[in-house]
């Protein structure tokens, strides 16, 4: 089956996430896997499905300056999603397209990212389990969950970084610990833009070619279903503290 490349469009976090979602049940039910690019709009924090969102998020300062906060259905740490500053991307397709080992399907996906930071002439490697860097500093972090014999792996090319604005929104308990995770953040994350003279959209077209290298896609939209689905899980799901605040 051909994969399915759906164009960059921004969302809400609510609706991103509710997306991803809606697509996994599509694919689980037959239709064609998936490549999907988006941004945020506006600005959001996304949490790690196992994580508490009181310990991780400073939920009234993100209030306060507009900043959306949602729980994926993919482990690992709190992120900041800058509107300007990053393209995300998801994959979804039936388990048995990708490596049973995990790392091994880290591997595969990333290698895509790494492909298309070479089309700008960024040298990247994958650095496990789910990181890509150039140099030691990090420039893209990816996420994974199988459920119901479909692989959704979804990650975050950093095209510029705001650091200010990522730890007022996530929560550090001393102010000399967050002036030292600020200043080693500086020192251990990079962006496409700190390595090249580079424009979203060039980003943009260098990921749309490193992605759908020797596959088999043809450009598509949500259907009809998926997009009703989605909405459903914004209401049902995402929009809720039920969800958001389970931990």
């Amino acid at each position: 089956m051909r994969w399915r490349v759906i164009d960059y469009s921004e969302n809400d976090a609510y609706l991103n996430m509710a997306i991803d979602e809606a697509i996994s049940e599509a694919v689980a039910k037959g239709g064609a896997p998936t490549i999907r690019f988006y941004g945020w709009n506006p600005s959001a924090v996304s949490i790690g499905y196992f994580q508490s969102l009181e310990h991780e998020v400073d939920i009234g300062h993100c209030a306060d300056i507009g900043v959306d906060i949602v729980r994926r259905r993919t482990g690992g740490g709190a992120v900041y999603h800058d509107h300007q500053g990053e393209i995300t991307y998801s994959v979804i397709g039936k388990e048995e397209r990708f490596p049973k080992d995990i790392l091994a399907s880290y591997r595969l996906i990333c290698g895509w990212i790494t492909d298309s930071l070479g089309l700008l002439g960024i040298k990247s490697e994958f650095r496990p389990i789910n990181d890509i860097v150039v140099g030691e500093k990090k420039i893209s972090g990816n996420a994974q969950t199988r459920r119901g014999g479909v692989l959704l792996q979804h990650g975050t090319i950093l095209h510029s970084v705001d650091v200010d604005t990522m730890f007022s929104v996530l929560r550090v308990s001393d102010e000399k610990i967050r002036d030292k995770m600020i200043a080693t953040v500086r020192e251990r994350v990079t962006s496409v833009s700190q390595q090249r003279n580079v424009s979203r959209d060039e980003l943009y077209g260098a990921l749309l070619s490193g992605f759908t290298k020797g596959k088999d896609f043809g450009l598509g939209d949500l259907s009809d279903g998926e997009r009703n689905r989605a909405l459903e899980l914004v209401e049902n799901r995402y929009l809720t503290r039920e969800w958001n605040a389970m931990r």
